[in-house]
C-alpha cells in the first residue's frame, strides 16, 4: 500500500545525497535538497555525501549506502541538490532515474522554483488595490476634486 498521495506529496521516506569536492558546496546542496523534501512533506530518513565527484557513482561510499537503503525499503526516493552530483549530463540523470524507478523508487533534483512574478507585477497589483479601495494619488494633487 502506498504511503503517498497521487500528487507526490506525503510522508515518503527519502534520502538526501550530495557530492562535491568542497565541504561548503556539500552543505549547501544538502540544505537545498532538505528544503525541497520538506516542501513536499517527505521524511528525510538520512543524508549521505561523498567528497570525490570524479569517482564513478557505484564506487562512492555514500551512494552505496543509499543504494542499500533503497533496496531494503528504508527509503523510497533520493533527492539531490543538483543533477551534477550524480550524473554528467541530463541523459545520464534520466537513465539513473529510470534505474531507480525500476527498483521501486524515484530520483528528484531539488531545483529552485522559478519566480511566478512578472516584471512590474507588484506595481500593477498596487494600482489595482488602490483602485478597488477608492484611493487615488490624484486626490492629493487637486484638493476638493473627486475623480
Amino acid at each position: 500500500m502506498s504511503n503517498t498521495s497521487p500528487d507526490g506529496l506525503g510522508h515518503v521516506p527519502v534520502a538526501v545525497y550530495a557530492c562535491a569536492a568542497e565541504a561548503p558546496l556539500v552543505r549547501e546542496a544538502e540544505k537545498q535538497a532538505r528544503r525541497y523534501a520538506d516542501a513536499r512533506h517527505w521524511h528525510v530518513a538520512g543524508a549521505w555525501a561523498d567528497d570525490d565527484p570524479t569517482l564513478p557513482l557505484d564506487t562512492r561510499p555514500g551512494w552505496s549506502a543509499i543504494a542499500g537503503a533503497l533496496s531494503t525499503g528504508m527509503i523510497r526516493g533520493v533527492v539531490v541538490g543538483a543533477a551534477s552530483h550524480v550524473a554528467a549530463d541530463a541523459a545520464q540523470f534520466a537513465a539513473l532515474g529510470v534505474l531507480i524507478r525500476d527498483r521501486g523508487g524515484f530520483l528528484a533534483e531539488a531545483i529552485p522554483r522559478p519566480s511566478r512574478r512578472t516584471p512590474g507585477q507588484n506595481e500593477r497589483r498596487q494600482a489595482l488595490f488602490e483602485a478597488a479601495s477608492g484611493w487615488s494619488p490624484w486626490t492629493r494633487l487637486v484638493p476638493g476634486i473627486a475623480w
